[in-house]
């Protein structure tokens, strides 16, 4: 299907805005009426530049409080009518959004709604316009799209129809599939836009929080079948208001953009192929920069060094089903410090998990190999960590770990594998890596949870399948811990393990506050020994978990878990605790 999206959905001038929507592959755009008239360049001319750029202007938006007015209102709003109609000629645009009145000169009156809608129509079609109007979900008297289609079939004029937009119809809760009692032909514009769930005034929620489809908690997909159902075949537009979007870069937005329009158009195909969703982690890679305080913190949680590339200075280090690389080699930056910088991921179809991935705009790395090395391939993720597609140990496909002729066997010690990863994500990019993780690996978004830290607040949410779980995290905070990441292995006994390290390696595990236990047992009962190893806990109705940090390195810090039962969350109840020791950690 053709695709748009609204000039208020990206940053930057007007002539900026449809640069970066061309280069992201859009078919066309509307034009917002803020986004012209602080240009200063003619309507013509931006008819011009959007022809240039291969974009088709869909629709000028929009002419708001016009319909159930008394009188002398209404002869001011066709004034600015007739001018929105000759602008509109010169832009080159055929559609008009008239958005239902919010004035408090509005008219509880349906009757004179219709008959000044008719008149708005009738005038239109004189300039070759159409006339789409919405139902806002703040509207003075027409908030539901149901009512705005009674109004728009009692004026009964060809110029008029509806404009559907998702985020007003799925924010009031309304039912979507009433959307199919509306003949196709009277619907006139579908705009999308998702939100993530919140508890607050609908205007507020709209004006600043919207987002691109997949990345918030509506059925986008659902509310689109209705309205193909009505034989509809116009645009899937995207109107975003969001303050994050507002302030980044605008290239990057429309490619995010597209690629949420690229996975809805896949979810509605029937025969759409489904994202290869990884099964787990074949390794972390961590670089060093040159210390060995990595390697000090693996080897005593039981790691051993297997291996050693060989072409890169890059080492193996294994226990049980865990795998870890650490690089030496320099980094671009001089002040980098150790970090996270890849993750493996194991998959049943490297090669189709390249191609998904390219399909929904993912960035594919490009590798310096020496011809003996295994061809991996590598895409990025949002916040630059770069992501292997392997599958380790099957014949049918290189092996990664052959780059790395073992020197030690792998211990069978407490660690069983990685558990999770936990990746910080710049603060412009969460509801893009939620998007970016959900459509290219396949990964279902839980909840995102704000965080209390002792300088901002922390953001996360957990993604899932397949046996892989991933933690996104920002931080708004001017602590150095925002930067932080961490992966967290899954251990047997995780209180054999705490006993062994906290006898043989004190000072590496991160102190717990006295406080902290006192709070648990008064909330869960007396168990002395979480106290007296220093773990941390949780449980749910499903089970319990039991986990525990190392100190951190550079910007990169371990974390130690152990799941009883169903539990299948993070211990997030214990993250505050966490950042505030990592805080007076790092002070």
């Amino acid at each position: 299907m053709r695709k748009s999206i609204a000039t208020v959905s990206v940053s930057g001038t007007l002539t900026e805005k449809l640069e970066a929507i061309a280069a992201a592959g859009f078919d066309g755009v509307e034009v917002f009426e803020n986004d012209l008239v602080a240009c200063p360049l003619p309507p013509e001319e931006i008819r011009l530049r959007a022809d240039d750029l291969g974009l088709g202007i869909d629709m000028y938006q929009p002419l708001r409080d016009f319909e159930a007015v008394p009188d002398d209102v209404l002869k001011g709003n066709l004034r600015r009518a007739e001018y929105t109609f000759e602008l509109m000629n010169r832009l080159g645009a055929d559609t008009l959004l008239v958005c239902s009145n919010v004035s408090p000169d509005a008219l509880p009156d349906d009757e004179l709604a219709a008959a000044q809608l008719r008149l708005l129509a009738e005038r239109a079609a004189g300039h070759g316009i159409r006339v789409a109007y919405e139902a806002l979900a703040w509207g003075r008297h027409v908030s539901e799209y149901l009512h705005a289609w009674r109004i728009v079939r009692t004026a009964d004029h060809p110029a008029l129809g509806v404009c559907l937009d998702s985020f007003h119809i799925l924010s009031r809760g309304s039912d979507p599939i009433g959307i199919e009692a509306i003949p196709g032909e009277k619907v006139f514009f579908l705009q999308l836009a998702d939100a993530p769930r919140l508890a607050m005034d609908v205007l507020q929620w709209s004006r600043h929080y919207r987002c691109f489809p997949g990345q918030g908690g509506f059925d986008v997909t659902g509310l689109v079948r209705h309205v193909l159902a009505t034989g509809y075949a116009g645009p899937l537009s995207l109107e975003v208001f969001n303050d994050v979007f507002r302030q980044s870069d605008a290239r990057r937005t429309a490619l995010d953009a597209m690629r949420s329009l690229i996975a809805l158009e896949e979810a509605l195909t029937p025969d759409g192929v489904p994202p290869v969703v990884p099964s787990g982690f074949a390794f972390a890679e961590l670089a060093t920069e040159g210390s060995a305080e990595l390697s000090g913190i693996l080897s005593a949680l039981g790691f051993a060094r297997t291996g050693t590339h060989r072409t890169k200075p890059v080492e193996l280090w294994e226990q049980g089903g865990a795998r870890v690389l650490l690089n030496a080699a320099p980094a671009e930056s001089a002040d980098e410090e150790p970090a996270l910088v890849a993750i493996g991921l194991e998959t049943p179809d490297p090669a189709a998990s390249v191609k998904r991935a390219g399909k929904l705009l993912a960035p594919v790395l490009p590798r310096e190999r020496a011809p003996r090395d295994a061809p991996l391939d590598a895409i990025a993720a949002p916040d630059g960590t770069a992501l292997f597609f392997c599958r380790t140990g099957h014949a049918d496909h290189p092996d990664w770990t052959a780059d790395f002729p073992r020197a030690e066997p792998v211990p069978e010690g407490d660690v069983t594998g990685i558990d999770h990863v936990a990746l910080t994500q710049p603060w412009q990019h969460f509801d893009e890596a939620s998007l970016f993780y959900r459509g290219v690996l396949g990964l279902r978004p839980q909840e995102s949870l704000e965080v209390a830290d002792p300088y901002g607040l922390l953001r996360s949410r957990a993604m899932a399948g397949g046996g892989t779980r991933l933690v996104v995290n920002i931080a708004r905070t001017v602590a150095r811990q925002a930067s932080r990441q961490h992966v967290a292995f899954a251990v047997r006994d995780l209180r054999a393990l705490a006993r062994r390290l906290r006898a043989d390696h004190p000072g590496l595990l991160l102190p717990i506050p006295a406080n902290y236990y006192d709070n648990l047992e008064a909330r869960y009962g007396a168990d002395p020994e979480i106290r007296e190893l220093g773990l941390l806990y949780d449980r749910d109705e499903e089970g319990e978990f039991l986990h525990l940090y190392t100190v951190t390195a550079g910007r990169v810090f371990f974390e130690l878990v152990q799941r009883i039962g169903g539990y299948d969350g993070y211990g997030a109840a214990n993250a505050a605790v966490r950042l505030a020791v990592q805080h007076a950690e790092r002070s």
